[in-house]
């Protein structure tokens, strides 16, 4: 026999049948380091942080500053043995070579100010692959992209873009002194090999720095011949000069390959963060009209409530 009271229960379930009996779902087990309260572990912890990291511009990053480290610290010592082989060899005269002094001098302080502008903006660009990396990451969370951070993106790009210009002509420009030791070493070496043949003396061989326009042609002695150039290549001045400057140039060549590295980066990152822009600005519209739809579905509840 059905009483009353279930009768009533039976009815109000039948007319509003959101007011079913909740029904519970089975809830997976927690696994690994994860707490009860949905705090993660240290290992999950670190997994995120390590998915976080740009490696691309850490990778770009280190070749930047090992580049300028190589051109800067080797180009620095190589510039003072110049002088030091041009005082003692081919321009006895300190006003012969004043103006070339001076240059290597500023040309030394230059070198100061690009190895800590590099240092500076290889963290910043670092710094900017991490921002970057971040918004992608958390592009359905709650992290948000702003107008400033796109343009300033798109700033680095632009520089970059300058900068990679400009190390391609610094490249070029320290690939002349060692096309110019290449060519005494070179004339050494031809020296040495015309020492068994007594029909072509050496002293006819000359290297002329003169004719590389470096020091004027009054200068003196401006070349040397024979076994004096011999002496000269066999100096500890020479070879280290020679030498130093070859890694100055591969250090050259290292940061151009960075800078583009960096270049390729900041575009793809650039255009990550405008579909991230977009996105958002759909995820919002969405959100929006979702809001709405629910306030009419609850007006349209209370209304039936009441007329019922």
């Amino acid at each position: 026999v059905i009483t009353r009271p279930e009768m009533e229960i039976g009815r109000y379930h039948w007319m509003y049948r959101s007011s079913r009996p909740h029904r519970y779902h089975h809830v997976p087990a927690l696994r690994g380091n994860v707490s009860p309260l949905g705090i993660q572990g240290c290992f999950e912890c670190c997994i995120k942080c390590l998915g976080g990291v740009p490696y691309a511009s850490l990778v770009a990053t280190i070749l930047c500053f090992s580049g300028v480290a190589l051109f800067c610290g080797c180009g620095h010592v190589a510039l003072t043995g110049t002088v030091s082989i041009l005082e003692q060899h081919f321009s006895t005269t300190a006003s012969d070579h004043a103006l070339l002094s001076e240059v290597i001098q500023l040309m030394q302080y230059v070198i100061y100010g690009i190895a800590s502008f590099f240092f500076l903006y290889g963290i910043i660009l670092l710094a900017e692959g991490f921002y970057t990396t971040s918004a992608v990451k958390e592009l359905h969370g709650e992290f948000k992209t702003t107008a400033c951070g796109r343009c300033i993106s798109g700033m680095f790009v632009f520089l970059t873009y300058v900068l990679g210009v400009a190390w391609l002509g610094v490249f070029g420009f320290s690939a002349v002194p060692v096309f110019m030791f290449y060519n005494i070493w070179s004339t050494c070496e031809v020296i040495k090999s015309f020492q068994s043949n007594v029909t072509v003396p050496g002293d006819q061989i000359c290297v002329d720095i003169r004719q590389y326009g470096i020091i004027p042609w009054n200068a003196v002695p401006g070349k040397a011949c024979g076994p004096v150039l011999e002496n000269i290549c066999n100096t500890n001045e020479f070879y280290m000069s020679y030498h130093l400057f070859i890694v100055a140039c591969a250090g050259a060549g290292a940061t151009v390959i960075a800078l583009i590295h960096f270049l390729m980066i900041l575009s793809s990152n650039w255009a990550y963060l405008k579909d991230a822009s977009k996105m958002q600005a759909y995820q919002d519209i969405k959100a929006k009209e979702e809001q709405e739809l629910q306030d009419i579905q609850s007006r349209s509840k209370e209304q039936l409530n009441s007329y019922t």
